[in-house]
């Protein structure tokens, strides 16, 4: 299990001899929130007294622990939505970067949300506050490739879902930690569930957990995806966004669930 790999990195430090684990985490969108809380499950399982204090979402809150912010004062994407909130963005930042200092984790674990991950992990190795993880490793193979310098410097181990990643991140010199994705546990739990359809094949359709990022995509994927015969259409929703922003994008005569 990947997160197991995860919680035996943290042992294997000497560093972490302590009865009791203080973890901070950070997921800035809904999918980190998920990925974070079965994260948090896992250590749990092996931690039993393990102290979790977090900027994420429901689903982290539910595992226990303190949660600071929600990702919905954090989840801004394009130019102008973080133009316009910068300022509110910026006192996040410096809020988070304030309460790690003042709470002293043994590690911060970082969940993808690069633009203000890398941020908090250059400020926790400049201070010298704890070890830096980052689970789910930016994307940086896509764009902002330059990223790898500030990865090098201030984060001591990435944890990548992707297989591909690890021999991309290894040519530049950095080593990772490949851990599985995720996304194959929430797919094959769903395939177990009442909800799956025996007579149909299924699409499902993945625009992401922003509002920004359904209103882009969610239209054009439905149009692509509805050329294929004799499948059946699921959007996979976000729990962060209501039902009826996604009826807005979904075009005229195209069936979906």
């Amino acid at each position: 299990k990947s997160y197991q790999v995860i919680f035996l990195s943290l042992l294997n430090n000497k560093q972490y001899a302590t009865t009791t684990m203080k973890y901070y985490l950070i997921a800035g969108e809904a999918s980190g929130d998920l990925h974070a809380s079965r994260l948090m499950q896992s250590l749990k399982k092996h931690d039993a007294e393990a102290e979790f204090r977090f900027y994420g979402g429901d689903k982290m809150a539910a595992v226990g622990g303190v949660l600071v912010k929600h990702y919905r004062e954090l989840a801004y994407m394009g130019f102008i939505p973080v133009l316009v909130h910068l300022p509110q963005i910026l006192r996040n930042m410096q809020q988070c970067k304030s309460d790690i200092e003042a709470w002293k984790p043994d590690v911060v674990i970082l969940v993808d949300y690069p633009g203000f991950n890398l941020d908090i992990a250059k400020y926790v190795h400049q201070k010298g506050i704890c070890k830096v993880f980052y689970y789910i490793s930016p994307k940086i193979w896509a764009w902002k490739e330059y990223r790898i310098k500030n990865i090098r410097r201030d984060v001591d181990e990435l944890f990548s879902i992707l297989p591909f990643e690890v021999k991309w991140f290894d040519d530049r010199g950095y080593k990772v930690h490949y851990v599985g994705n995720p996304c194959v546990d929430a797919v094959e739990q769903w395939k177990n569930s009442a909800e799956v359809c025996e007579k149909k094949k299924q699409i499902a359709i993945l625009a992401g957990s922003r509002k920004q990022e359904i209103k882009d995509n969610l239209r054009m994927m439905l149009q692509c995806a509805a050329t294929f015969e004799g499948y059946k259409l699921v959007i996979a929703g976000a729990p962060n966004m209501d039902e009826a922003y996604y009826k807005k994008y979904i075009p005229e005569g195209v069936d979906v669930d």
